[in-house]
Order: structure tokens, then C-alpha cells, then sequence
């Protein structure tokens, strides 16, 4: 284990551990401010049992009850006597003058804290005697501290979850700029050999090749060139410039079906009018690649595949659709995750890719349409419509 992750695991020990201790003094504070409450309610009631006793006996009374009968201005209370009647403080006058919220109140404040029996003397039997039952519930004051672990807790929370994604953002963004500059590493890499191929084209044109095959390797040639200039704008910001989206689509579709196998049926569905979109051409057609070889993967090489241009209000909709194996409904986003794959072999990043270039470079949007088990898939890019 690296010091890195020893050091963190100390940090989360020891967040929790003064978590903990917070709730738990927490805890004893409340406690202690409840009981502190309760002997408070106490002296209360003995106050009102000292005044009840100074009536019978005609005495005089003193200061100290009446002080502590009147010092009780938060804490809600009810004392229900013995002949049914009831007497209460801080408690809202217009809801008190219903007997069923009264009665509401008492089941409350007896679930809250136990109630005190207020017993009465008689000076002249020296008897005692109940003179009612005093329910009380607990002040504002403890009602929110009730209320104060759980608030710190949705605190620590929501902090944890801060740090969360700011930690997984820092990650995705270093995980970003490695791939750039393994992107922009490959195309520098590619560019050597490239070079070398364009010279060797040209000696076999002086050779008298056949011009066929010689016209063919320049349409790999201008493709490795494409390839390379894909992965050199990884990272950086590219440049959208007005283009025709149905030519675009069709050149990419051409291209990709002259090299596909012919166990593959290929469609093209698009309105003969110019359609024009900001767009860059050579990042489209890697999308258009991407989405189309997913599609040839998901038939296993062998079935029908369509490519359809529809234009419709401010966006024009380019549509792949293939006759494979299905995607299942819970899938529909995550097989735009970066890492995701069916296949055995593969790094889940075509998909991925293809959202990221929609999205992120040409504001558009990218989304599965429509597929069933054992059917195919139709997955749709939308890109908005320029009006020059």
C-alpha cells in the first residue's frame, strides 16, 4: 500500500472519529439540557403545591413560588386536574381553546417526557392526595438541538459528496489530458511512416503501376492522413466550418462500405436539398465510422444496415440503424460511458468518443432511438440547422 492511500485511509479514520465524538457530545448535551428541564418542571410543580398550601393554611406568600411559577416562558405545558379540568402555558391560545388538540398535545408530551404527578398535602389530615398530572413537552431550544446531529450529519454529507466529485473530476481531467497526449503522440508517430508511403506512391507512378491499385493506395493514403488529423484535434478546440451535412454523411458512407464485408446490406436515406450545419469534417466522419462499425459489430458482419439524413424544423437527424443483437432498454445511456463494452475484445471508447465529439464540439445531441433484443438498434445524432 502506497503512503498515498495510508494517508488517506488516516483522514477518513479520523473524520470519522471526530464525527463520532461531535454526535456524542452532542448526544450528552442534550441529555443533560433535558434533564436540567425536567428539575426545572419539578420545581414547578412544587411551587404550585407550596401555593395550594399557603391558601389552606391562610399564610402568607412568599416571593420564591410565584417567582419560579412565572420564570417558565418557553417550555410548553398542560396540567390536567383531577376534576378534569385543564391549565396551560406556551401554548397558542386559539388552538388551546380545542379539546381535542389539548388532548393531541398530551399523548405528545407524554411520548416526549414522563409526566409529574403533582401530589397535595392536606395541612389538616396530612393527607396526600393527587392534585392533577403536569405534562410538559420540550422547549424550542431542545427541539432544536434534536434536530443539530442530524443537520451536521447532512452537512458532512454533502461535503463528503463535494470532495467526491471534485476528486472525480481531477481524475477525469488527468485521465483527459493522458489521452490527449497519447492521441496527439500516436498522430506524430503515424506521420513518419505516412510520409514515407506518399514516396513510395510516387516512385510506383514512375514505374507504370497500374493506376488502379496506385489510386487505391492514395484513398488509404488520404484516409491514414484523415486518421492522423483526428487525433492531433484531440484536446484541442476544433474548427466547425459550414458544410453539407448529406454530403458529409454520403462521402463517409461510401467510404465505409467499399471496405466493409458484403455480408453487409447498405442503405442511404437523404433529401436531395443542401443541408447545412456548423460542422467539422473530419471528426463527423470519425462519428459516422464509429457508429457504423458498432453496428456492423452488433450483427456479427452479416445483415442490413441503414444510414438516414431526415431534416426536421431546426435539426437535421442522422440516423444509424442495423438489424443486430439489441440493446436493452437499462443500457441506453450507459453504452455512451467511456469503458463500456459487449464485446470481449475492445476498450469501450468508440461510443464514447462519438458522444463527446456530438456533444461537446458541435453542441448536438447523440441518444439511442429504438432497439429490441434480437432486432437492432436505430441510434440518432442531431445537429441544428444553419440557415445561410
Amino acid at each position: 500500500m502506497s503512503n498515498r492511500n495510508i494517508l488517506r485511509w488516516v483522514i477518513i479514520v479520523a473524520s470519522f472519529a471526530i464525527i463520532s465524538l461531535i454526535l456524542w457530545n452532542t448526544y450528552t448535551f442534550f441529555q443533560h439540557f433535558k434533564a436540567e428541564e425536567r428539575v426545572k418542571m419539578e420545581n414547578w410543580a412544587n411551587a404550585q403545591r407550596e401555593i395550594n398550601r399557603t391558601l389552606d393554611l391562610n399564610a402568607d406568600l412568599g416571593d420564591l413560588p410565584l417567582q419560579i411559577l412565572s420564570s417558565n416562558k418557553t417550555t410548553p405545558m398542560i396540567r390536567y386536574n383531577v376534576d378534569g379540568s385543564y391549565n396551560y402555558n406556551n401554548i397558542d391560545e386559539e388552538k388551546a381553546k380545542d379539546t381535542s388538540y389539548i388532548k393531541k398535545l398530551i399523548i405528545q408530551f407524554e411520548k416526549e417526557n414522563e409526566p409529574i404527578e403533582m401530589v397535595y398535602s392536606d395541612p389538616v389530615t396530612n393527607e396526600t392526595e393527587s392534585a392533577g398530572i403536569l405534562y410538559y413537552g420540550n422547549s424550542p431550544l431542545l427541539e432544536k438541538l434534536k434536530y443539530y446531529p442530524l443537520a451536521l450529519i447532512l452537512i458532512i454529507v454533502l461535503f463528503a459528496a463535494v470532495v467526491f466529485f471534485f476528486y472525480r473530476s481531477s481524475r477525469v481531467a488527468t485521465q483527459n489530458k493522458l489521452w490527449s497526449g497519447m492521441a496527439k503522440e500516436t498522430a506524430h508517430q503515424i506521420g513518419t511512416p505516412l510520409s514515407s508511403l506518399i514516396g513510395w506512391t510516387e516512385i510506383l507512378k514512375m514505374e507504370n503501376t497500374d493506376p488502379e491499385h496506385i489510386k487505391e493506395i492514395e484513398k488509404d493514403i488520404n484516409r491514414l492522413q484523415t486518421i492522423t488529423d483526428r487525433f492531433s484535434k484531440i484536446g484541442s478546440v476544433p474548427t466547425l466550418e459550414l458544410s453539407n451535412i448529406v454530403n458529409e454523411t454520403k462521402d463517409s458512407y461510401d467510404y465505409l462500405k467499399s471496405r466493409s464485408s458484403k455480408l453487409v446490406e447498405f442503405e442511404f436515406l437523404a433529401p436531395s436539398e443542401t443541408i447545412n450545419v456548423n460542422l467539422n469534417k473530419q471528426l463527423y466522419s470519425w462519428t459516422i465510422e464509429n457508429l457504423v462499425k458498432n453496428a456492423i459489430d452488433a450483427m456479427k458482419g452479416k445483415g442490413h444496415l441503414k444510414i438516414e439524413v431526415v431534416p426536421n424544423d431546426k435539426y437535421v437527424h442522422i440516423k444509424v440503424t442495423d438489424t443486430g443483437k439489441g440493446i436493452p432498454k437499462a443500457r441506453f445511456k450507459k453504452i455512451f460511458e467511456p469503458g463500456f463494452t459487449s464485446k470481449k475484445r475492445g476498450w469501450g471508447l468508440g461510443l464514447s468518443l462519438a458522444k463527446r465529439i456530438v456533444e461537446d464540439y458541435h453542441d448536438g445531441k447523440i441518444k439511442v432511438v429504438s432497439s429490441e433484443i434480437g432486432k437492432g438498434t436505430t441510434i440518432q445524432v442531431s445537429l441544428k440547422i444553419i440557415n445561410s
